[in-house]
């Protein structure tokens, strides 16, 4: 059994190397388009119109604590620098 394992992950890694090698040995002509390399434009933007603010939303949830039902009313604020906090704003309890 090890050696039947052993044997088909080596076959299997000689040919990811060979199809890296494979892909790697395709040329492109100088006069084509540019590639991500060279390409001047970054690959992703960053949206700034909303950088440096605070983002607060409320949600309301249904909390169930022991045989008791609450609904909590809460507010989630979203950091620039990614962080989040929770702050429960209200728990009223549900029939």
């Amino acid at each position: 059994m090890k050696k039947l394992l052993g044997l088909t992950l080596s076959l299997a890694s000689i040919g990811l190397v060979v199809s890296s090698v494979e892909a790697k040995s395709t040329s492109t002509s100088v006069t084509s388009a540019p590639t991500v390399e060279n390409s001047v434009v970054p690959q992703w933007r960053r949206n700034r119109s909303h950088r440096g603010r605070v983002r607060v939303v409320t949600r309301t949830r249904f909390v169930r604590v022991g045989r008791r039902l609450y609904r909590e009313t809460y507010q989630i604020r979203y950091l620039p620098n990614g962080r989040t906090t929770t702050r429960i704003i209200s728990r009223v309890r549900v029939r």
